[in-house]
């Protein structure tokens, strides 16, 4: 078991298979949510539960955060009781939320006038490579702090970019999935597409598939497309959220301003605690 105590903040899809492969690691775990109710899986893998964020600090070395937005994970950080009240010195915090690059470096200039350290870790991948391990970590920061939390990030993903300083994780990260939303879309249309022609959707998902422009979302979507059923894997009010944040740090290629539109309409007409997948429900309303 490693002597390092881990604190994690934010639990839900994604957060609490990341704790229970850290706990699985031999690291000694203690976690915080809002809503305790999603603590109880984690504290029966083996974690403790603290009452606040800033017990969750008190009692930890290193502390990860996995929350909803920018908004999340300010309140969260700097909130009444939240992880930067009280004594910090020496402690490490890792964000690993998808959150603005002005942000990232906003937290990160308030943990270091605590006596902290701070690393932004945002993952590419959904829940299976989160329960697998399988990440990709989009990491930014000072290299000190990256070696430091190395052995943690290891446990949660197969592979660690490192992309510079504070805010380039978080840009790598928009920028990633920008990407997969315009390949989601893309899959829906060319679906709609073949079906309004007589091609059956199976046909299509095949051809896609087994040919050069599949790829390991495409085949991951095929099953919910088919059944017409879309869990949240990832959430598409959050996808919608992640094309704010990379039209607002100045993306304006031809594709960006449809896709946000696109998704952001989905969204409003009711689709956003479906997988993004479900954008092929939207589309193929209208």
């Amino acid at each position: 078991m490693s002597n390092t105590k881990i604190g994690w903040a934010g639990l839900g899809n994604m957060g609490t298979p990341m704790v229970k492969n850290l706990l699985k690691a031999g690291f000694p775990v203690t976690v915080y949510n809002r809503t305790k109710e999603k603590e109880q899986e984690a504290v029966e893998a083996g974690a403790t539960s603290a009452p606040s964020p800033e017990q969750l600090t008190a009692v930890s070395d290193i502390i990860l955060v996995m929350v909803s937005d920018d908004n999340a994970v300010k309140e969260i950080f700097n909130g009444e009781t939240g992880l930067l009240h009280g004594d910090v010195t020496g402690k490490l915090f890792i964000n690993v939320s998808t959150i603005s690059p002005a942000t990232a470096k906003f937290i990160e200039e308030t943990c270091k006038g605590k006596g902290a350290a701070f690393l932004e870790a945002p993952v590419s991948g959904s829940v299976k490579p989160a329960q697998d391990g399988t990440l990709i970590m989009l990491a930014g920061g000072e290299l000190e702090n990256l070696e430091r939390a190395k052995p943690i990030l290891d446990v949660l993903g197969k592979l660690t970019v490192y992309n510079g300083p504070v805010g380039a994780g978080s840009a790598a990260k928009l920028a990633i999935n920008y990407f997969l939303a315009v390949t989601l879309q893309g899959l829906a249309e060319t679906v709609i597409f073949a079906k309004a022609n007589g091609i059956s959707t199976e046909n299509m998902l095949t051809i896609v598939n087994e040919g050069a422009v599949g790829s390991g979302i495409t085949k991951l979507k095929t099953a919910p497309i088919l059944k017409n059923e879309f869990p949240a894997a990832f959430a598409l009010k959050h996808i919608t959220k992640d094309l704010r944040l990379a039209t607002e740090q100045g993306i304006d290629s031809p594709l960006a301003n449809p896709v946000y539109s696109t998704y952001k309409a989905a969204m409003d007409s009711g689709l956003g605690e479906e997988d993004l997948m479900a954008i092929i429900k939207y589309l193929a309303k209208e």
